[in-house]
């Protein structure tokens, strides 16, 4: 067989696999934010393509990243079944997983609980950290956030387990539900920015605008939306941030959906900043998301689980203290709750 021959067959076999990863794509009217073929965003994001990607992944200086088994770390505290106060408590598990217990409801966003986020048990970025909580120790669990569908957050195998162990309500941005129902996950809600849902009696959630892109494969890039959400509760008002980049869309959540007790905003894989700033912001930008919303009160996420760009594990915790300030701010470990009155 000739090296032609060979070479596309490996390619038609790349191509082939790329298809086949690739997500179903929303289809809708045209907005200012879909084109009536893809998403996009605001005026002022700089798109990075291809061509960025390869001098980044050919020019990388990632910094250190040590792994923590199981065995090394220490699990929190089983949950409470169900939180029936007027307080909120919020468990960080990893990376942009929360239990968040509001109002009765035992909500949980952009589950991950496997040790890969990629679509390759044995390729992609590999879990450093094990889930603070034990998948077994879970509440039930009533409502699932996700932000898109990028495989750090949208993790179809713990998903197909919720689904299967709770049955609870998936809440996706718009087109993402497309791809929950291909696998077999059919209780499934899709939002617009700015578009509500009912949660309960009680509580409503809104999803919001966000600065990212999605793409599970190689032909569904930004064929389905990515956001952020507000859970409204008679606990508070609970801003999830998902995955963003800065723009200045922040300020207008706190107008439209203020006061903000607790705001859940990324931190991590942020660098090099000239080619993840449109996409994630660093801890300083964080810290101005915090102001710009109004939140009461906020927590990190996005850092220190898997390696997903050039900052190192403790590089986001180190920035984000320089960057403080005295501001009610905190990052917690994994597995640690907060209760917030």
């Amino acid at each position: 067989m000739s090296i032609g021959i060979i070479i596309a067959v490996f390619f038609g076999l790349v191509l082939l696999l790329g298809w086949g990863l690739s997500a179903p794509g929303y289809k809708g009217p045209e907005t200012d934010h879909f084109n009536g073929s893809k998403f996009v965003n605001r005026d002022g994001y700089e798109e990075k393509g291809f061509t960025d990607m390869i001098k980044w992944m050919t020019s990388r200086k990632p910094g250190e990243w040590t792994g923590l088994s199981e065995e090394d770390i220490e699990y929190g505290p089983k949950p409470a079944g169900r939180i029936t106060d007027s307080t909120q408590v919020i468990t960080f598990i990893n990376h942009s997983t929360f239990l968040i217990q509001t109002d009765s409801l035992n909500i949980i966003t952009d589950p991950v609980y496997s040790k890969r986020v990629s679509p390759f048990t044995f390729a992609g970025p590999k879990r450093m950290r094990p889930p603070g909580i034990r998948y077994e120790d879970l509440p039930e669990i009533d409502v699932v956030l996700l932000s898109h569908n990028h495989y750090d957050h949208l993790d179809i195998g713990t998903l197909k387990r919720i689904k299967e162990d709770f049955d609870p309500l998936f809440v996706t941005p718009l087109g993402v539900d497309l791809y929950l129902n291909k696998e077999g996950i059919s209780k499934t809600v899709s939002l617009d920015w700015w578009q509500e849902t009912s949660l309960s009696g009680r509580v409503e959630v809104a999803a919001t605008e966000a600065q990212h892109f999605s793409s599970r494969g190689m032909f569904d890039r930004d064929k389905t939306l990515w956001a952020g959400y507000v859970i409204k509760s008679p606990t508070g008002n609970i801003y999830f941030a998902g995955d963003t980049g800065y723009n200045d869309f922040f300020t207008l959540i706190g107008e439209k959906y203020g006061p903000i007790k607790t705001s859940l905003i990324p931190i991590g894989a942020y660098a090099p900043r000239w080619f993840m700033a449109p996409v994630h912001i660093d801890p300083e930008q964080a810290l101005q998301v915090h102001k710009e919303v109004g939140s009461a009160f906020s927590i990190g996420m996005h850092f220190g689980t898997f390696p997903l760009a050039d900052d190192g594990q403790e590089e986001p915790i180190n920035d984000f203290k320089k960057a403080l300030n005295g501001e009610p701010f905190v990052l917690l470990k994994e597995g640690e709750h907060i209760v917030i009155k």
